[in-house]
């Protein structure tokens, strides 16, 4: 990956990096994808991995991540509301898997679906 380029953001689906990705480049922020070509071949694969991550230099980070923040997808329930922190009652959560133990390693599905806050960085797990 190189020490010049950082993680913007992981995700599942090749479609939904695909978007970011443009708006990216169309603003002259160069990108670069990580496991793109895996998750292609086996979408399995795509949990195990921890998603596409879409790369980003580190130049370009801070108007990467405004441009980011600006155009994603935040977690909803079903209901379709946004998910909110119960600490700093921000609505800016995104799904988190920590894959910490060999089970989640090899079945990622059995982990169960927590949220990171993105704004005070708290993981919970929803009410239901």
């Amino acid at each position: 990956m190189g020490k010049d380029w950082v993680v913007l953001g992981s995700f599942e689906f090749l479609a939904d990096v695909q978007v970011i990705k443009g708006r990216l480049e169309s603003e002259g922020i160069k990108t670069r994808l990580k496991d793109q070509n895996t998750v292609s071949v086996e979408p399995f694969a795509s949990t195990a991995l921890g998603g596409i991550k879409l790369l980003v230099h580190r130049n370009d980070e801070e108007q990467a991540r405004t441009i980011y923040d600006e155009i994603r997808n935040y977690a909803i329930d079903n209901d379709g509301n946004l998910i909110t922190c119960p600490i700093c009652g921000a609505q800016k959560s995104e799904v988190y898997y920590a894959r910490n133990t060999l089970l989640y390693k090899l079945f990622p599905f059995f982990e169960p679906k927590k949220y990171k806050c993105n704004n005070c960085n708290f993981l919970f797990k929803a009410k239901k």
